[in-house]
């Protein structure tokens, strides 16, 4: 059943008292196309993509060859690349308070271990454990308060960051460690294969001709902290998280529902506990995969949502590839980035925008007025979330 625009909802979610708006004091991030926030921006302002031939494993029995793998991530060891790039995420992150909560998000965790033992070489299968991240994380940093971790598919870190943001909102922690990674091995890459979902050339998210979606290596790491805390350690903040919504809209295990009523779903929640209206927001960052139903789908979504107000929306996809679990929470990093510079960078990829994208999608960085972002993710099972960034 559609969702018209009448029915939405976008009334507070408080109950009247004060809230507690949870704040980010420091990011990570780690793709294809370098390492941090900083050089991150700057390529994906200049347009620039990571996107290029597998040489990770052969890619000759599949229906594309092409991801945006990290370079110098060594594939020689033991070890899962999982927790090869978990490591390198680990020393670019500042001093953790040994009392920080953990989140990690993963949706398949250091598969790639399995595959070789299945070839015969040494592996550590304890690290195929969806649990062994955030184990990793916890003996790093000494964290004495525990962690879980969230394996809801390409919006894992959304999630967690809005279950972080709960965390603090509702008084249970002052500090909340998000940490998701995900990266390319031969079984995920068989996965989308099977699907059809690989484009044969880097995607091209909400392009009239998108074909598909090219994979990535990614990870992130973000932390959160009750205000009063991050004051009292004298810790700045990049940016708040005032509004989160998550819902499914149990259409099919791969595809999402095609009127976008989960996402619209999670969109409503996360402006109604915002305290926010659609205008408020000023600019969108998607989920943008590049593929056929899932473009379609959000554009439906925002139409309904936003109406005829042109929302400056991007991906970043075409650039760093689907870095699945790790997209959310790479996503928000670049957010808050644009909202620091006030402007949302081009959706490299796109060269003629799909009818429905027309004016709200541009190949180049467009500029916005305005304090408040909206980033969403989708994925396999209906899973769609949201979250409504202040900067």
């Amino acid at each position: 059943m559609s969702t018209r625009v009448s029915d939405l909802r976008f009334s507070p979610l408080s109950n009247g008292a004060e809230a507690i708006v949870p704040v980010i004091t420091d990011v990570v991030t780690l793709t294809g196309l370098g390492d941090g926030l900083e050089l991150l921006w700057q390529k994906l302002v200049g347009g620039e993509s990571a996107i290029r031939p597998v040489i990770r494993f052969p890619t000759d029995r599949y229906t594309a060859g092409i991801a945006a793998c990290i370079e110098a991530l060594p594939n020689f060891s033991g070890r899962s690349l999982v927790h090869t790039l978990l490591d390198r995420l680990c020393s670019h992150m500042g001093p953790i308070p040994e009392d920080t909560f953990l989140i990690t998000a993963t949706t398949k965790s250091g598969i790639d271990a399995l595959e070789k033992i299945q070839i015969g070489r040494a592996a550590d299968i304890r690290e195929v454990s969806l649990l062994s991240p955030a184990e990793a994380v916890m003996k790093k940093f000494n964290l004495t308060e525990g962690g879980i971790n969230i394996s809801a598919a390409c919006a894992s870190s959304t999630v967690a960051v809005a279950r972080a943001a709960s965390m603090i909102t509702s008084g249970r922690t002052n500090a909340v460690l998000v940490c998701c990674v995900d990266v390319v091995t031969d079984f995920i890459f068989s996965g989308f294969s099977a699907l059809k979902a690989l484009s044969s050339v880097p995607c091209r998210p909400f392009d009239r001709n998108r074909n598909g979606l090219s994979l990535g290596d990614g990870a992130a790491a973000l932390l959160l902290m009750n205000p009063a805390e991050a004051q009292r350690k004298d810790l700045k903040s990049l940016g708040k998280i005032i509004g989160w919504g998550v819902a499914n809209d149990a259409a099919h295990i791969t595809a999402p529902a095609p009127d976008g009523c989960g996402l619209i779903q999670a969109v409503s929640r996360s402006l109604g506990m915002s305290e926010k209206h659609p205008e408020d927001i000023s600019a969108i960052c998607a989920h943008g995969t590049g593929t056929l139903f899932n473009d379609r789908m959000e554009m439906i979504a925002f139409r309904q949502i936003f109406g005829d107000r042109l929302v400056p929306t991007y991906s970043i996809k075409g650039a760093i590839g689907h870095t699945l679990a790790a997209a959310g929470g790479i996503e928000v990093a670049v957010g808050l980035q644009a909202l620091k510079t006030r402007v949302v960078p081009p959706t490299v990829g796109l060269q003629a925008p799909m009818k429905e994208a027309v004016g709200w999608v541009a190949r180049e960085p467009v500029a916005f007025a305005g304090k408040y972002l909206l980033t969403t993710n989708s994925g396999f099972g209906g899973v769609n979330a949201a979250l409504i960034l202040e900067g």
